[in-house]
This record gives structure tokens, C-alpha cells and sequence, in this order.
């Protein structure tokens, strides 16, 4: 992969994740577990769609990943499908070890996709 973000996210676990608030219009950023398929970066609200920053990027959906001094800006895909929120989840599980999935994540009804290029 040739963008930098990508090679960034390499053996890191997680990513801090800048949104704009819905209601202040602030730029909210918060520490993120996240799993990269291919040229994707996929995010896992931790209480699912109740989740403050996954309603934010429902109304704001261009958001910031930054990595080790590495930022990119993208515009983010809510996912609500439940069969891809589960393959979702399940690279959750793969990377993180499904008891850490299971005690953070207790509601997983979506997911945000963010492409890298």
C-alpha cells in the first residue's frame, strides 16, 4: 500500500478517531480499536449504535484517522447489515481475542467503514 496511513496502522492496535460533534459542531477525538481489510479500515461502535461518535459520523460522516503523527481524512460508511457487521465483528475477535470483543463490545448492530485511498 502506498499511502502512509496504511503502512501506519501496521501491528497497531488502536487509532484515534476524530469526528464533528452533532450538536457543538467540535472536533471530538477518542482512542479506537479498528481492523484494516485491504484498503479499508473498519470501526466498531463499542455500545453499537448508541454509541455518541457513531451518531455523529451518521450526520458528519468525513472523519480523521491519525497514527503515530500520520493523519488521514476519509469519509465514513455507517454499515448496518447485520451479515457484514458480524465478518466485521469476527476480525474483531481474530485481532483482539473474543473475550476482550465480547466485554467492550456488548451491542454490535453496526459498523463504520473508512476507506484508506
Amino acid at each position: 500500500m502506498s499511502n502512509g496511513i496504511g503502512d501506519a496502522l501496521s501491528g497497531v492496535r488502536e487509532v484515534e478517531l476524530t469526528v464533528t460533534g452533532r450538536k457543538t459542531g467540535r472536533q471530538i477525538a477518542r482512542p479506537v480499536w479498528f481492523v484494516q481489510n485491504d484498503d479499508n479500515v473498519f470501526l466498531v461502535p463499542v455500545t453499537g449504535s448508541d454509541t455518541q461518535w457513531y451518531k455523529n459520523v451518521q450526520q458528519t460522516p468525513m472523519v480523521e484517522l491519525a497514527v503515530d503523527g500520520t493523519t488521514l481524512s476519509s469519509s465514513a460508511t455507517p454499515i448496518t447489515d447485520a451479515r457484514q457487521v458480524e465478518n466485521i465483528v469476527a476480525m474483531f475477535r481474530d485481532k483482539y481475542g473474543p473475550d476482550q470483543v465480547e466485554s467492550y463490545y456488548p451491542k454490535h448492530d453496526v459498523a463504520v467503514q473508512v476507506p484508506l485511498g
